[in-house]
């Protein structure tokens, strides 16, 4: 049987129905839950991991210790606020919960539009404990984004690691990914983990940066009213200097090289669609590697539900969301990195803008409309900044030259570039969905979120193609034991709870 909430919390007596239910404890989670609170909500807020912040804001465990671990972070004193108000205040943050589905149940009588049960599993990798069902008057979902990779010779030594996973391993373990790091990539990112890794003591040879910066100045607008993101640069290209990492614009890690581990990498010049310059290529001496090619929306919960999406500058895809962070379908806010990538500061005023929206929604009554429209404006203007930033570094076409034909694709199948081009040029496959059946490419543990760029990209014989937004039965990989514990469907006006596993292809 699934467990309730009041079931796991041993008869504590939480409430049966909540108010709103927040998945993804980040900046735009905590500042939506905290938010709705303080108006008077109940609120409960789920994560997976044992402590809030996110990705962005990851800070070491208790028991390692740190003495300051504000210094590995930028913008420390907006997580502490939300921090200290949302341990202030009634939210119910349970932590370890990985919501893997989500079902609405419509209620004509009920102005809020009905009800929603949330499904979890609990534990470190989901699989520790009884399946959790809670249920709430309304959902907002602020599951952020994870890392683009682009594959190529070497990737998958032991030593590569991506540009987030590395200031991941610095945040919340202490630990560096080697004592000679490469950065390399496209994106903002760069900046920041590599200012980061030499802070920390690691030597990083350079930062390999596949687009360039000139982009920005074509955008005046969105430069000039944000200036706190130039500050920022500001502030990692001051670190880089005096850490003298040459940072080297226009190129990319076309080849990793070494047995049992990295020992050095190749930089070469691309052309403006990315495309390897012959005879560019220079060798860098290292002992790691640190990748990404910019962040995608995790937004499978998301369509799952039958949420809309939007094409953005880079060719990833977020939800299309209204003007108060409400998706297309009724009752479900979405806020942060699932409508975009645009940092910290616009996920936390995107979090507040949907808390303030749905607290009016479910009280009946209209909101503050100043302070809604001063978020709005914020929300704008950071957006435009964001939408600059993406198309600045989307990946160009030519980045397929990378590849060789035994090069791996995808890493938890073991798919080569060679199968997935014999796919499409055999065997007819021309989308993602296609080389998956033909190939197995994106049927791992990751479900694609590794492999799918690429794969999609491969599959359209061009370099600009991101792979569909699927409707997936579940948003994250569930044991057999937990849909075995869930109850025998009941009579409903609204859709069944998912009954069985998702079919092999999905």
């Amino acid at each position: 049987m699934t467990a309730s909430l009041s079931d796991r919390d041993g008869g504590r007596g939480p409430r049966e129905v909540y108010d709103l239910a927040v998945v993804g404890a980040g900046s735009a989670g905590l500042a939506g839950a905290v938010t709705a609170n303080e108006l008077g909500l109940s609120v409960v807020l789920l994560d997976s991991s044992t402590q809030p912040g996110g990705q962005f804001y990851r800070h070491p465990a208790p028991a390692l210790g740190a003495v300051r671990p504000e210094a590995l972070h930028h913008d420390w004193s907006a997580f502490s606020d939300l921090r200290r108000r949302l341990g202030a205040g009634g939210v119910e943050h349970l932590t370890g919960h990985h919501v893997w589905s989500a079902v609405h149940e419509p209620n004509e009588a009920d102005a809020t539009g009905g009800q929603w049960t949330v499904h979890t599993v609990t534990g470190a990798d989901g699989t520790a404990e009884r399946p959790v069902r809670i249920r709430a008057r309304a959902l907002l979902l602020a599951t952020g984004a994870y890392e683009r990779q682009l594959p190529f010779p070497g990737w998958t030594l032991p030593g590569v690691v991506g540009a987030g996973g590395a200031q991941a391993m610095l945040k919340s373990g202490l630990v560096l990914p080697g004592r000679r790091v490469v950065v390399a990539g496209s994106g903002p990112l760069l900046l920041a983990v590599a200012s980061s890794l030499a802070a920390a003591g690691a030597k990083v040879p350079a930062v390999v940066e596949a687009a360039g910066y000139l982009r920005y100045v074509r955008s005046p607008r969105a430069l000039v009213t944000n200036p706190a993101k130039a500050v920022e640069a500001l502030v990692h290209g001051a670190a880089l200097l005096r850490h003298r990492v040459r940072v080297l614009p226009g190129s990319a890690v076309t080849e990793v090289h070494g047995t049992d581990r990295v020992e050095a990498v190749t930089v070469t010049r691309l052309d403006r669609d990315w495309r390897p310059v012959p005879g560019t290529g220079r060798r860098i001496t290292c002992d790691a590697l640190a990748v990404g090619h910019g962040l995608v929306p995790q937004i499978e919960l998301a369509t799952s539900l039958g949420c809309a999406t939007r094409a953005l500058p880079d060719g990833t895809l977020g939800l299309a969301l209204d003007d108060l962070q409400e998706t297309s379908v009724a009752g479900l806010w979405a806020a942060g990195e699932t409508g975009g990538v645009g940092g910290a500061g616009l996920a936390r005023t995107e979090g507040e803008l949907a808390g303030r929206a749905i607290a009016a929604r479910l009280a009946g009554r209209p909101a503050a409309a100043g302070r809604l429209a001063e978020l709005r404006r914020r929300r704008d203007r950071m957006r435009a900044f964001a939408d600059v930033m993406s198309a600045a570094h989307a990946p160009g076409t030519g980045w397929p030259g990378w590849l060789e034909d035994d090069t791996d694709v995808c890493r938890c199948e073991e798919v080569t570039a060679g199968r997935v081009r014999e796919a499409v040029a055999d065997l007819g496959a021309r989308d993602a969905r296609t080389v998956k059946l033909l190939t197995r490419a994106g049927m791992g543990w990751c479900q694609g979120r590794m492999c799918g760029a690429a794969v999609a990209c491969l599959a359209a014989r061009g370099g600009d193609a991101e792979p569909p937004a699927e409707k997936r039965p579940f948003a994250l990989p569930v044991p057999l034991a937990t849909l075995a514990a869930l109850e025998e469907p009941t009579e409903r006006t609204g859709p069944a709870e998912p009954a069985g596993p998702p079919h092999p292809e999905n």
